[in-house]
């Protein structure tokens, strides 16, 4: 919000010193981030009149100019095709400086001198405010000679604010006027609306309005004919131009200017381009679409709310409106919306949509409800002129439609966050602020909040307002009481943090990214965002639902390392929240592997990831907990088909590991290969600790066993089958380590070797104990349907 402090003077009668109001302003939560000042380097520019204007005897590009600057005539040289006799300009004579520091002199063009130079708004670094492109014509009753940056106000700065999102108060010169007022004193000036001289009775009788949702809280319509499009008086334009808005015309900059002031967004159709004599307020159809004052058309969804004229949108409310309707040159009939929309509701489709315009900036942040009519009435004041008819009154949807909040203060909240005990205190600040006082008994009060502070509602919200108006300076530093006991670290959070420190002790680099996501960053990898849930009031467009699994962001955090350069090998995890359904949340670990297009170090190339090697990581993650991870082939939407696999535990599905498509590594620039694996931590139910025994000291005994099976049978599933028909008594695991097919094997079928140890605690094994209990095992394969070989 950029606050130009004439402006500002002319709201609050006060008194202060710049560095006092900046330091008030930032110490309170309202940043100052940049002042400004519109002059630049500008210094010695009078106001000087034409006197006369002849051809240039050589060049006919050039114009000589008489000019007067209220001491002195002065002949200029100019190639401005406006520059008239009789009208006022900016002058810069010689030693006079211009905007970016230019001292000017006496300059002669083919043998003409010209003493100095008449200004356009360029050179005085106030682009947009003329629309002629040429000079800077100044209105007819300025005093010639007058100093013109004194005149325009450009000698007071321009202090651009930092608002927080809670505070769309400040989104206005009056909300800001309050809020200085209430920080260093002075009085309000009343903001006087001018009566319109031609009012025009029974206007209301010619239009209809119809709201049919409730994300429309209060709508006002007014009415002007008569109008004429044109250039708005000096001063509003200038006024636009130093909050860093581009003047349009009388009409546009009415709204504009009436939206700066209150807060209050307005819009104005052209009465005679609706499609019918109605307004209607409603929410779009799926697919509709409406082409906006921007030029481009925009797919529309039930959640967006619009404005409609003979059932056809005319508006995206609160935040742009249509093409069709804009105001254009011709446009002789206003209507003036005046509204209030739910700001969820605007700030959704906003962010959505990519429009950040200044009134969904507004909406998205509550307006005050209560300054409806008096903006609607200040901007058809501006437009009044000679021959404009304004119409009597507003044709209303719920024009009396409040938000009535009452919030109760305790002295004891007060002394315990602020250390402070005067309730008296409290309430004079809180009056400065515009809180009425409703009630005061023993140690507790309560307020009304006023219409332009929708942020406050619970008691903590007034705490903070006297605390941040009084001074946390004041609150006198103390030391935390005692502590009552020690605190204990939660078992979910140890679990974690073993996690963590494998992780680490792998190799893993530890990163954060957004719970936030879009449906197009998921449909690429082949996921549907129908059932994550939705965000009411989004950061970006690009982060409008929440997050499935935590990968998605990892591979974004991938490929902005990518863009930057990185060529290395990337080995990343994260630990967070994911909302994989609308009604569930759950806490997943995810890691993504990017093998690196430079492996080279100075002991020679680095061992190359793979499938295989994040496996590993896998099972040293889990077991750090103790749980045994089986391993099952899998399918992933964005895994590659051959290399994806189910990480089981305890027969059931809790996480996946997989390369990614190749599509995926094409399109993120990592054909040399990326893996990335997801774990369900809130599915491993009954995390266990480590059991500790004494050594064993008596020596195992290895038999093997050759199976033949069919080449789509699992590992896993024989090796299960095996643990379930040996003796538990003596044998004590059971390990794969060879598949063979080939010669000597037929085809379709392969072969599985596996070792299976045998022990005996408490003495050592005879090998014709162990060749009893390994051919009973043989036999119980066989007889399962195994063929040995």
């Amino acid at each position: 919000m950029k606050v130009h402090l004439g402006w500002l003077k002319e709201l609050l009668s006060l008194e202060v010193s710049l560095d006092r109001l900046m330091d008030r302003l930032t110490m309170t939560g309202t940043e100052v981030e940049e002042v400004i000042s519109p002059a630049g380097a500008s210094a010695g520019i009078l106001v000087a009149k034409v006197l006369s204007v002849e051809p240039h005897p050589t060049r006919e590009s050039l114009r000589i100019a008489r000019v007067f600057d209220g001491e002195n005539q002065a002949q200029v040289v100019t190639g401005a095709s406006n520059v008239e006799e009789g009208h006022l300009y900016p002058y810069a004579p010689p030693g006079a400086r211009i905007w970016d520091g230019t001292q000017l002199g006496s300059r002669a063009f083919d043998g003409v001198e010209s003493q100095g130079m008449l200004l356009s708004c360029e050179e005085l670094g106030l682009e947009g405010l003329d629309s002629s492109g040429g000079l800077l014509k100044l209105p007819e009753d300025v005093p010639v000679g007058a100093d013109f940056i004194s005149w325009a106000g450009l000698h007071l700065p321009v202090l651009d604010l930092s608002v927080t999102p809670n505070r769309g108060d400040l989104c206005s010169m009056l909300g800001v006027a309050r809020e200085v007022k209430a920080l260093l004193g002075g009085e309000l000036l009343p903001i006087e609306i001018p009566s319109p001289t031609d009012v025009l009775e029974d206007w209301s009788d010619r239009f209809s309005l119809r709201v049919d949702d409730p994300g429309c809280w209060k709508y006002l319509l007014g009415y002007a004919e008569g109008v004429r499009i044109c250039e708005s008086p000096f001063h509003s334009r200038l006024r636009l131009v130093l909050a860093g808005m581009r003047p349009v015309n009388n009409v546009v900059d009415a709204t504009n200017l009436a939206m700066l002031l209150f807060g209050h967004p307005l819009h104005a159709f052209d009465a005679d381009r609706l499609n019918a004599p109605s307004i209607e307020v409603r929410p779009a159809r799926e697919g509709e679409v409406i082409r906006t004052l921007d030029g481009r058309d925009r797919a529309l969804q039930p959640e967006d709310l619009l404005i409609c004229s003979g059932g056809e949108p005319v508006a995206i409310a609160g935040v742009m409106g249509g093409e069709d309707s804009e105001v254009r040159p011709e446009t002789t009939r206003i209507l003036l919306e005046s509204a209030v929309f739910d700001p969820a509701r605007v700030s959704l489709t906003s962010r959505r949509l990519g429009i950040p315009s200044q009134a969904a900036f507004r909406y998205s942040r509550a307006v005050d409800w209560a300054e409806s009519r008096r903006a609607a009435q200040y901007a058809l004041a501006l437009m009044a002129s000679d021959g404009v008819r304004v119409g009597a009154g507003f044709i209303s949807h719920r024009e009396d439609f409040s938000i009535d909040r009452v919030v109760k203060l305790r002295t004891s909240s007060l002394r315990r966050v602020l250390l402070m005990d005067s309730l008296e205190e409290a309430t004079e600040v809180l009056e400065r602020l515009g809180f009425q006082a409703c009630s005061n008994e023993a140690g507790e009060a309560a307020f009304k909040v006023p219409s332009w502070r929708s942020d406050v509602e619970a008691e903590e919200d007034l705490v903070e307002e006297v605390g941040r108006v009084r001074g946390y300076e004041v609150v006198k530093p103390r030391i935390p009481g005692a502590l009552r006991g020690r605190g204990i670290i939660p078992q979910d959070l140890e679990r974690w943090q073993e996690i963590r420190r494998v992780a680490m002790s792998r190799g893993y680099v530890e990163v954060m990214t957004y719970s936030f996501t879009s449906p197009e960053e998921l449909h690429p990898l082949g996921m549907d965002p129908s059932q994550c849930p939705a965000i009411v009031n989004p950061i970006s467009k690009d982060q409008v639902i929440m997050r499935p699994l935590i990968l998605p962001g990892l591979i974004r955090g991938l490929r902005s390392n990518l863009n930057f350069g990185w060529k290395r090998p990337v080995r990343l995890f994260e630990w967070g929240t994911v909302f994989p359904a609308k009604d569930r949340e759950a806490q997943h670990m995810a890691g993504l592997v990017y093998v690196g297009k430079d492996r080279r170090s100075v002991h020679g190339p680095r061992a190359e990831e793979d499938f295989f090697t994040l496996k590993g990581d896998v099972e040293a993650l889990l077991s750090s907990c103790g749980f045994q991870v089986r391993w099952e082939r899998g399918e992933e939407p964005f895994g590659h088909r051959g290399q994806t696999a189910s990480v089981m535990v305890d027969g059931r599905k809790v996480g996946f590991l997989c390369r990614l498509k190749p599509s995926i590594e094409s399109q993120l620039g990592v054909e040399e290969g990326a893996y990335g694996f997801e774990v369900d931590l809130s599915a491993l139910e009954g995390w266990r600790l480590p059991r500790f025994g004494g050594s064993v000291r008596f020596p195992s005994v290895s038999r093997d066993v050759a199976i033949m099976v069919e080449a789509h049978v699992q590992s896993d599933q024989v090796r299960r089958d095996i643990e379930s028909l040996m003796d538990r008594s003596l044998a004590e695991g059971v390990e794969l380590f060879d598949v063979y097919a080939g010669k000597g094997i037929p085809e379709g079928l392969k072969s599985l070797a596996f070792s299976v140890v045998y022990r005996n605690p408490d003495r050592t094994l005879r090998d014709e104990e162990v060749d009893h209990v390994h051919n009973a095992l043989r036999s119980a394969l066989a007889e399962r349907g195994y063929k040995l070989r």
